[in-house]
């Protein structure tokens, strides 16, 4: 049997261990994790008309999707950006994504931009609407029910001069950051047990059954109980791997223990593991999402954002994650935002925590052990410029350009061990657009599939990375491969 933890791969068993599974065991897919991907790869296959199971480690359903702030990122023309004045194209959303990716996959870019319109429409169908409203300022999530925002770097140069930006992020309309995407993995729930799905929770798949180069089925355990299931596809949508620190050592190690790991108790890697173990491909294993907003208030924004010598790095206006990935590559991981007085703000609930605040710039810089007069001309350039709306170093957007001149000044502690960041991993299996798991030379592993946290799709470096694209491309991804998996499974 395998370990659920470490960098050990679990054992692919031969299908012998097949023999005397019956017909209540034998299923067309099968599908590992009842997360969003998870919930809509199962329904997809179900309506496909594929006889389909679930296996679900925990005691309930909803996996690490539960966590998330309830954004998917979708555009194109959806029904509240059209309700809300907000022009998109699919063509536009694709510039976007392909420009904001370091290595991007362009047929699921193009898949999922010009399909988003229909994934949105299909969400709604479960049994809700987003909210036809926008949400304008900078912030993490709406504070309210607003159904959009922007939640990305649509707005950041240079993306704005490639892409014509547009906000992509709803909402589900339930206040707070937790309690959406929990309603959609209900009514995913409600429907996938109006089609009859099984699930079986505190049941975890520990290893693939392999027939040839093909995957015919599981190993599982409940407790100390074991079995096997037959099956004719599975999806592995077992989550990622935050929560295995030996896999974060050897692939992420950012994420280590001055950080809050985003994750489930069964985020550790096992799923795609398990892909491993069949000869699939691992991507993108070294990226992860990492970040400390130091906004709301948006008038935080409008402030600088400095490294330990007192230098800008980054344009103030980047999605929190894009500025906390600049922070992770300067000198010993510092960096501190600097506002005047008319733009001071502490915030509700400070993740960057309040240093002090000093009469003069030069009391600033000995307060924070900055290089004498470095702060002084950073400052000075900056407010130079910003007298005219500009800011010719980083190209902030005008909106959030403004002089920083009206002492006193205040400094937030924007360092790595100092404000709370928090993170999660983005690698995984390889896999086509449709989610079949793939090697190295691009050939598929017949019969396995993969979606969400355990696949490596579009969402695939920190610094490219916008809110609700886990819960966007998980769902959208998901779908495919269930149809694709209901398909192959029938015929298998």
């Amino acid at each position: 049997m395998s370990e659920t933890n470490g960098l050990t791969l679990p054992d692919a068993l031969p299908a012998s261990v097949l023999d005397g599974v019956g017909p209540e065991d034998t299923f067309d897919v099968v599908v590992v994790g009842f997360g969003i991907a998870g919930a809509c790869a199962a329904l997809e296959a179900v309506r496909g008309g594929a006889r389909t199971l679930i296996l679900e480690r925990a005691a309930v359903h909803g996996g690490t999707s539960v966590m998330s702030g309830g954004h998917f990122y979708l555009g194109g023309g959806t029904a509240v950006q059209k309700a809300t004045g907000q022009d998109d194209t699919p063509e536009e959303m694709a510039k976007y994504l392909l420009a904001n990716s370091s290595d991007p996959e362009v047929d699921k870019i193009e898949a999922y931009a010009h399909g988003s319109v229909e994934h949105f429409d299909w969400l709604e169908s479960l049994g809700f609407e987003f909210e036809r409203s926008y949400y304008p300022e900078k912030s993490v999530i709406q504070p309210g029910t607003q159904g959009l925002m922007y939640t990305g770097n649509e707005k950041v140069h240079p993306y704005r001069d490639q892409a014509v930006p547009a906000p992509r992020g709803h909402k589900v309309p339930v206040p707070g950051d937790l309690e959406g995407t929990k309603l959609v993995l209900d009514l995913l729930k409600d429907a996938l047990e109006a089609e009859g799905v099984e699930v079986r929770y505190e049941t975890g798949a520990i290893n693939l059954v392999t027939d040839g180069d093909r995957v015919v089925g599981l190993a599982w355990r409940r407790f100390t109980e074991t079995g096997h299931v037959r099956a004719g596809s599975v999806v592995l949508a077992a989550g990622g791997f935050v929560m295995n620190p030996d896999m974060v050592a050897a692939h992420t190690p950012n994420l280590g223990s001055k950080l809050f790991t985003l994750g489930s108790t069964y985020d550790d890697g096992l799923g795609i593991r398990m892909g491993a173990s069949v000869g699939a491909e691992l991507k993108h294993m070294d990226e992860a999402f990492i970040t400390a907003p130091f906004y709301p208030p948006s008038q935080l924004v409008k402030g600088i954002v400095v490294n330990k010598r007192g230098e800008r790095f980054v344009a103030e206006d980047s999605y929190h994650a894009r500025t906390s990935y600049f922070v992770m590559q300067q000198p010993d991981q510092a960096a501190y935002v600097i506002v005047d007085s008319e733009h001071m703000e502490k915030p509700k609930f400070p993740l960057t925590p309040f240093i002090d605040g000093w009469e003069t710039v030069e009391e600033m810089e000995e307060g924070l052990g900055l290089p004498a007069g470095s702060l002084v001309r950073t400052l000075g350039d900056y407010n130079e410029h910003a007298r005219r709306g500009e800011d010719p170093q980083f190209h902030k957007h005008p909106d959030w350009v403004a002089p920083q001149d009206q002492g006193p000044w205040g400094a937030f502690d924007l360092s790595l061990g100092k404000a709370l960041y928090a993170g999660f991993t983005l690698g995984g299996l390889r896999t086509s657009v449709d989610g079949e798991v793939l090697r190295a030379d691009g050939t598929p592993v017949g019969g396995l599939y993969a979606a969400g946290a355990c696949a490596s799709n579009i969402a695939q470096d920190g610094n490219g990375y916008c809110s609700g694209t886990q819960l966007g491309e998980g769902s959208f991804f998901g779908r495919r491969a269930g149809r694709h998996a209901a398909a192959a499974g029938h015929a298998s």
